[in-house]
């Protein structure tokens, strides 16, 4: 039986398409390395109760990956294993490579060696760099990302078209803008503030709190993920996001509603790498996957926060 392999199959994202796959009655295996970037329980916790076939891999060691392989009938891959984070980048840049590029390098070398049908790459908004023209189109030239970690998802990008142009793996290459919800990633901004807001703790604003993010859903993520499986493409680049930007002092005042409690507020300096907005043009998933995020920032939040106070909150 065919299986959709699925790459950081236990993080935010791989765990909640994981159990999608597994819903529709797919046989998925999965693969993760469990990575301490952060606490790797709460990987575990994502992954627990969904029915995989979980290999505990790097996608840096080709071998390992060669091994699983050999083991199961791959038809197609979603690559969502990655090194994330803009400003960790900055600092280590070394490990992006080797993770981002080099890893999907392998992932794409044993594609084509074991006939893979479709190679789904989550790519990030971070590779427009920072722009004043909005919304952000696929059309868009962006050879100007401001971080290691936008560079690497580039060249990721372009290893799939390289793949597709000399091997004929249909690729589907997904912009993914801040996705947020449930289970979120703890190092990123959504989490971060619910967990410093709710516990009393201060949160860092960068700049005057004017920057704006497209923040989606985790459900509208993974509803594009399952439609891009099925597109009849050869190569596509498509951005995934809600098309709502939201200011930073915003966001705050939602989560601050949500909580009942006051953000303690420290003001900071923008940050190397951070980019001042993002905003996806999202009329291509509409024409091409009939991707329509239905989920509004005030009840995502309201969603993560419920989730967060259930889960993690300790009184």
């Amino acid at each position: 039986m065919s299986a959709i392999m699925i790459t950081g199959a236990a993080g935010f994202v791989g765990s909640r398409a994981s159990k999608e796959l597994v819903r529709q009655g797919h046989s998925v295996v999965g693969v993760d390395n469990f990575n301490d970037y952060y606490n790797p329980k709460f990987k575990e916790q994502n992954i627990k109760d969904i029915k995989v076939k979980l290999y505990r891999e790097d996608i840096r060691n080709f071998a390992g990956l060669q091994k699983i392989f050999s083991e199961n009938q791959i038809d197609k891959i979603i690559h969502l294993a990655a090194m994330v984070g803009v400003r960790p980048s900055i600092q280590n840049p070394f490990i992006y490579e080797e993770v981002n590029v080099r890893g999907t390098l392998n992932l794409l070398e044993l594609a084509r060696h074991n006939g893979v049908k479709k190679f789904v790459f989550a790519s990030s908004s971070s590779v427009y760099g920072n722009r004043d023209k909005v919304p952000f189109s696929e059309d868009d030239i962006t050879n100007s990302p401001i971080s290691p970690y936008a560079a690497t998802k580039k060249a990721g990008e372009l290893l799939c078209y390289t793949y597709n142009s000399l091997y004929k793996i249909p690729s589907v290459c997904l912009r993914l803008f801040t996705v947020y919800g449930p289970c979120g990633r703890p190092d990123m901004a959504p989490y971060k503030f619910v967990d410093s807001i709710a516990n009393g703790r201060h949160i860092e604003m960068y700049g005057d709190g004017s920057t704006r993010r497209d923040y989606t859903f985790i459900a509208d993520v993974v509803s594009g993920i399952m439609k891009s499986m099925d597109l009849d493409a050869k190569y596509e680049i498509i951005n995934l996001g809600c098309g709502n930007p939201v200011e930073l002092k915003d966001f705050i005042g939602i989560i601050e509603k949500n909580l009942g409690k006051k953000a303690k507020i420290v003001k900071e300096k923008m940050q190397p790498g951070d980019v001042k907005q993002t905003y996806a043009d999202i009329s291509k998933a509409k024409k091409l996957l009939g991707y329509s995020p239905k989920t509004k920032i005030e009840e995502g939040l309201k969603l993560l926060c419920e989730w967060y106070l259930e889960n993690r909150f300790k009184k």
